[in-house]
């Protein structure tokens, strides 16, 4: 059974943070790191974490989280060529470019136009990965894809503002998007077993396909594909270099909980 590459999520909103958690990244073994381009655009503000009131309940004795606001900045805030520069020389892993639109649960404020420049530049950076919805226009998604070349692979993205819907809907989805990159990712939202379910059975009808593919939920129960990725054989999980409980609410897990998942599965 072979292990899907391990890819860490940056988190942060400047350059800078981003290049310190990749580097922990590195340090913990990940194999590849995903940076959010569209999240330097804006300025995360954490509230007061809420203290709980009932100190009876063994869940209220945890500080119930919540979670930041991402404040939008204006479009000449940020210095993206300068912004490449430090992305490429200082990181040692494999990078993946992403700009996710508003539409697709991201932050870039700008125009799909401007979105598009941006992702030109990424891939003309030399970049080892490009993330290109499934959504953008046809003409202008074929224009990346050529500029990409063989240099730059493509990371076929969509994520739905809904639940999972029917499995075999889904499975027939991925057919569409099959020539559309090196690798597919589906994100759907998961609000508990029973999502969770859904995504498990759509990655388990397609575990012996040709598509090399990356399938997963974000709410609860979305890591459950996650963690089972080497058995559904999965091509890449997506996961954080965050700590805490609330990372499973969320779908997301931390890169060192997921490897250590796999050994105690003997996923290896």
């Amino acid at each position: 059974m072979s292990l899907p590459l391990v890819c860490v999520t940056l988190t942060g909103c400047t350059v800078d943070e981003m290049l310190k958690d990749a580097a922990r990244a590195t340090a913990v073994g990940a194999d590849i790191v995903e940076v959010r381009l569209d999240k330097l655009w804006v300025v995360e503000q954490k509230p007061e974490p809420v203290e709980p009131t009932n100190s009876d309940s063994v869940d209220s004795r945890r500080t119930t989280y919540v979670a930041p606001i991402f404040a939008s900045q204006s479009i000449d805030s940020v210095d993206l060529d300068s912004s490449l520069i430090s992305f490429r020389t200082g990181i040692e892993l494999p990078v993946i470019l992403t700009c996710r639109p508003e539409r697709q649960g991201g932050y870039y404020p700008g125009t799909e136009k401007q979105r598009i420049e941006i992702l030109s530049k990424a891939i003309k950076s030399g970049v080892s990965w490009i993330d290109l919805e499934t959504d953008i226009d046809t003409k202008e998604r074929n224009k990346l894809v050529k500029l990409a070349g063989k240099n730059t692979k493509i990371i076929a993205s969509n994520h739905y503002d809904e639940s999972p819907n029917s499995p075999t809907d889904i499975v027939e989805e991925i057919s569409e998007y099959s020539n559309s990159g090196d690798i597919i990712k589906i994100v759907f939202n998961t609000n508990g077993k029973k999502d969770a379910l859904r995504l498990f059975d759509v990655a388990w009808r397609t575990k012996d396909s040709e598509d090399k593919l990356s399938i997963m939920g974000l709410g609860a129960g979305g890591d459950w594909t996650r963690i089972h990725a080497p058995l559904l054989n999965q091509d890449i999980v997506y996961t954080t270099m965050e700590n805490g409980w609330h990372l499973a609410q969320q779908g997301k897990i931390n890169t060192s909980d997921l490897k250590t998942a796999w050994e105690l599965l003997e996923y290896n």
